[in-house]
């Protein structure tokens, strides 16, 4: 067994050491020199391409499309919107000057105090500001309506307390920015991308989701609503997956974009903004892995199938390689990823636990007797069940193997958050179900006031307001006061 794999902490020891040991184990990511941001490493970053490949695809078949806006942002542009800098100002990074110079004394480079800045710059915590500024120029007419950009880019946001991928202080995502001639057009819009979002999480990344709208007290700063997917991972928390967001003429008014409409009349464009970030990867790792490593559902694993031989001598793996060849050759004409690792400088025993640390979904193994005999061991790591497969077929076995293993860690998934679903009538109750995780479905006045006192005696906050949920009225669990539906209430990432 590969020392990776002993050291590597049980999740029923500690799961949070059990996530930080995996993400680096697994080479998924490091700590980086500055603090608070990451390096993605190869095969983490190898992941993320393959979630951006899909997403943008999913965009694009929507009628998206891809521009790319500045990284830094007058800071007047943050003063423009109240509501969106109350919300980000204590996130910001400012940049105040223009140059270094060598320090007089020889010791290294020092601010040179004479190239500051007229006016500061604010790294792009999100990009609402710059981009409306931009629209402004574009937008004259109905004609010019709708506009339907993506940009994937980095964002920045002064984060105290960080970790790898869940929560850093510079991070990858994509967001889209949209404006539109109707407020029904932009609501609309809204709840597609969440969809698209919905949809990408269950058939991609085989994560169940809640789609919901949030409390106004969790909405983003400077929207009317923001929709949700929330996913429950292992430990019973839930993390935001995603987000939508209608913003209403909020930032067409702060920056002054109006336009001429169908009655020749002047009005400000309606606007939405949606993205979702390298938090994602965080979803996947704690979702599906287990004490054994990473599980990857195959539709987003960069490697889907490994090839390992096993032979005594230099004759014998010739032989092998000969016949893989073959087989390697089939399975990529099926559109399948597969690696044929028959380097010499590490023994089948360690290749066998780094490939399961990895998360590669279908091992196959051929040995001495395996060539004789035409056969092939077969393992799935999403169950580690092993069985002898005729090389006749294999490709097509090995398609199916994986439709069905992404299938069940969907299931599996699901029968978890299934499982960690509650219902609660009374405070007490609920102060007694949180403390086993989950997802807790209880009456909410609507007030942010209850809303604030159940997070500060119990650390659980509304993930959302369900779509799907149980629209029965009942009494709220806190006050006693009316309430519409049940909420959704967890601890969170």
């Amino acid at each position: 067994m590969a020392k990776e794999l002993k050291d590597l902490t049980k999740r029923s020891e500690n799961y949070s050491q059990w996530y930080n040991d995996l993400v680096v184990k697994a080479d998924l990511a490091e700590q980086s020199a500055v603090r608070g941001c990451m390096v993605i490493k190869p095969y983490g970053y190898a992941i993320w391409e393959k979630m951006q490949r899909q997403l943008d695809d999913m965009f694009k078949e929507t009628g998206h499309v891809n521009a790319y806006f500045p990284l830094l942002i007058p800071k007047s542009f943050l003063s423009r919107e109240a509501e969106h800098v109350e919300g980000f100002a204590k996130e910001c990074a400012v940049v105040t000057h223009y140059r270094l110079k060598n320090a007089e004394d020889g010791s290294g480079v020092v601010v040179d105090p004479a190239a500051k800045l007229e006016e500061e710059l604010i790294i792009r915590p999100t990009s609402e500001t710059i981009i409306w500024n931009t629209y402004k120029n574009w937008i004259q007419s109905y004609r010019d309506l709708p506009i339907l950009c993506n940009q994937w880019a980095n964002v920045f946001r002064w984060e105290m307390r960080t970790r790898l991928f869940l929560r850093t202080a510079e991070f990858l995502w994509q967001e889209g920015h949209t404006a539109h001639a109707t407020r029904e057009e932009a609501e609309e819009e809204a709840v597609r991308m969440l969809n698209v979002y919905a949809d990408f999480a269950e058939k991609y990344m085989a994560v169940p989701v809640v789609k919901g709208v949030k409390s106004a007290n969790e909405r983003f700063a400077g929207a009317l609503d923001t929709y949700t997917i929330e996913a429950m991972m292992q430990d019973g928390k839930a993390l935001q997956s995603g987000t939508s967001h209608f913003l209403g003429q909020n930032f067409a008014k702060a920056f002054d974009v109006q336009f001429v409409n169908k009655e020749n009349k002047l009005e400000y464009v309606w606007a939405t903004s949606w993205g979702v970030s390298t938090r994602l990867m965080g979803a996947l790792i704690m979702t599906h892995s287990d004490d054994n490593g990473l599980v990857l559902p195959p539709h987003l694993a960069p490697i889907q199938v490994v090839i390992v031989p096993i032979y005594k001598n230099e004759e014998q793996l010739k032989q092998i390689d000969a016949k893989v060849a073959g087989i390697v050759a089939a399975l990529k004409s099926l559109g399948i990823s597969v690696k044929y690792d028959n380097a010499d400088n590490k023994r089948p025993g360690f290749k066998f636990a780094d490939y399961e640390l990895k998360g590669v979904p279908v091992r196959l193994v051929m040995g001495g007797r395996d060539l004789e005999n035409n056969t092939m061991e077969v393992m799935r790591r999403d169950t580690l069940e092993k069985e002898t497969i005729s090389c006749e077929g294999i490709e097509t076995y090995v398609k199916n193997l994986l439709e069905e293993i992404q299938a069940n860690v969907y299931q599996k998934a699901l029968k978890h958050r299934e499982a960690m679903t509650r219902t609660v009538e009374t405070y007490d109750e609920f102060k007694t179900e949180i403390e086993k995780g989950g997802f807790i479905l209880a009456h909410w006045d609507g007030t942010t006031e209850t809303e604030e006192k159940i997070k500060e005696d119990t650390k659980a906050t509304i993930r959302c307001i369900p779509f799907d949920g149980d629209k029965t009225p009942g009494k709220c669990m806190v006050t006693g006061k009316p309430s519409a539906c049940r909420v959704i209430f967890a601890r969170s990432y």
